[in-house]
């Protein structure tokens, strides 16, 4: 089916091989995390998939936008995470280890600050009847902070890279998890 012009010029590079290096296909997995029934911080988590598929193909101004929506979606205010966190993390370490993708060093310092996040932790010290409501805030950020660490193995990798500021990144993720 063939659309109609919105008269519209895009600013949006067209030369991008839509095709991942290395033969595997990025992001394969989105499909078996239940979007729609999991929360972010504007309600239903369904919105995840587009961004991080608008992070991994976009070019530079759209991966961007991407990567800054879901940052507010994820982990609010570089420090609130949210029930989706934890279900996010695993594909933006997949994101952050693909060379095409143009964002890489901010998906690994917004893996830093989901590591560091410990708003609800702290708040739950303070008022711990937190922890009897039903969406366990401090239960998401523990999830959130194991997934970062789950796939820190990939740090080597990254840190190996020519790429200075992604290498800068991981540097500070790693302090971040103590390795």
């Amino acid at each position: 089916m063939r659309t109609a012009s919105t008269g519209q010029h895009s600013h949006e590079r067209t030369d991008r091989d839509p095709r991942p290096s290395g033969g595997a296909t990025p992001l394969r997995a989105l499909g078996e995390v239940p979007w729609r029934d999991i929360r972010d911080s504007t309600g239903s988590a369904a919105a995840i998939p587009l961004l991080l598929n608008t992070v991994a193909w976009g070019g530079p101004d759209a991966a961007g936008r991407a990567l800054d929506e879901l940052r507010d979606r994820i982990c609010q205010y570089g420090f609130v995470v949210e029930q989706a966190t934890a279900a996010t993390v695993p594909f933006l370490w997949e994101l952050a280890q693909l060379p095409e993708v143009t964002c890489r060093p901010r998906i690994i310092q917004l893996l830093k600050n989901i590591a560091d996040a410990r708003q609800w932790e702290h708040t739950a010290t303070a008022y711990p009847k937190l922890l009897n409501h039903r969406e366990n805030h401090v239960v998401w950020e523990r999830a959130a902070r194991r997934a970062v660490h789950a796939r820190r193995d990939v740090l080597g990798r990254l840190m190996a890279e020519e790429d200075a500021e992604v290498v800068g990144a991981c540097a500070e993720l790693a302090r971040s998890l103590g390795e």
